[in-house]
């Protein structure tokens, strides 16, 4: 059986697959999408991250599929119901990323409330920056707003709750009385009554009809002067240009994005010269540790499915 490979996974996984399967490791394909569906058509199996689209091109490409790896969480690139329909299994990795992901979050909470950390050529160069630099803020008492409480937000109000911030999150799959509230100690608010109290604000979603441009302007608005923006979870889920201007306008004291609407983020962008904002390429939940544990997850799960395993029918697209 064959296994195809379209985007950068830890050797080590690649290695194990290669015991028991014939494998094309060839993450370059995620750059060129037609000879990613020429050599789909012999794939029994196809792993990828976020930016190969398993569409219904490429299924019909790979008339052999039995198994799609997902070495992340989100699944916005992947036709679900396509997958379904031909009872191909998707296999993410549940879970093994989440502590990169919630660590980034306290990471760049931390940096944008304290706002020290840009003036390192100024420093250097002889300037002294002191009393410009002595008004940050510490994260004690201050509340983060998580939307989205799934397994890395309920992670990242665990963490945050170790520096002693206040937790409120908003999510619309768990009704207030839901037991995950009680047991996290996190308080449930409505959106717009968390942004509007929310010093810091992290985001944790899909992204679905429902979700995109969730943050748009009129909800930048809503919230509270000076809080900060973060979003792990997916581009498109923030409106780009109306996060710059609250950041121009002094609106919000700060902002990091990790994921972009369109991906490479196009140079010369609203977000282009935006103060107080941290821009990383999508790897909030990438670390040596991460890459691992996701990698090593998802090479078990396709070896299951491929190989009839109970746990392929765990992991398959509902």
């Amino acid at each position: 059986m064959h296994i195809l490979i379209s985007e950068f996974m830890d050797e080590p996984a690649v290695d194990a697959l290669r015991q028991r399967f014939n494998v094309r490791y060839a993450p370059e394909l995620v750059e060129r999408r037609e000879a990613l569906l020429a050599a789909a058509g012999e794939a029994d199996a196809l792993i990828v991250r976020n930016r190969s689209q398993v569409d219904a091109a490429l299924l019909q490409a790979a008339p052999r599929l039995r198994a799609v790896g997902r070495l992340g969480v989100g699944l916005d690139n992947i036709d679900l119901d396509g997958c379904a329909a031909r009872g191909i299994a998707v296999i993410p990795a549940t879970g093994a990323n989440a502590r990169a992901v919630a660590e980034y979050v306290i990471g760049t909470a931390l940096m944008l409330l304290r706002g020290a950390y840009a003036s390192s050529a100024e420093v250097a160069a002889g300037a002294w920056p002191r009393a410009a630099l002595s008004q940050g803020l510490e994260a004690q008492d201050r509340m983060l707003g998580i939307v989205g409480f799934g397994g890395i937000g309920r992670l990242t109000a665990r963490l945050a709750q170790g520096l002693d911030m206040r937790v409120a999150g908003c999510d619309a799959a768990l009704p207030p009385d839901h037991p995950a509230w009680r047991e996290t100690g996190v308080v449930a608010l409505p959106l717009d009554e968390l942004l509007a109290q929310a010093d810091v604000v992290t985001l944790h979603l899909p992204l679905t009809p429902g979700t995109r441009q969730l943050l748009d302007a009129g909800r930048i608005a809503l919230m509270r002067p000076g809080a900060v923006l973060i979003n792990t979870s997916r581009g498109g889920i923030v409106d780009e240009s109306a996060l710059a201007q609250a950041l121009r306008a002094g609106h919000l004291r700060g902002a990091a994005l990790d994921v972009f609407d369109q991906e490479p983020l196009p140079a010369g962008g609203p977000l282009a010269g935006a103060p107080n904002l941290i821009l990383t390429p999508h790897i909030a939940g990438l670390t040596q540790e991460a890459n691992t544990r996701v990698s090593d997850m998802v090479a078990a799960g396709v070896t299951m499915a491929l190989t009839g395993g109970a746990a392929a029918s765990a992991t398959r697209a509902s």
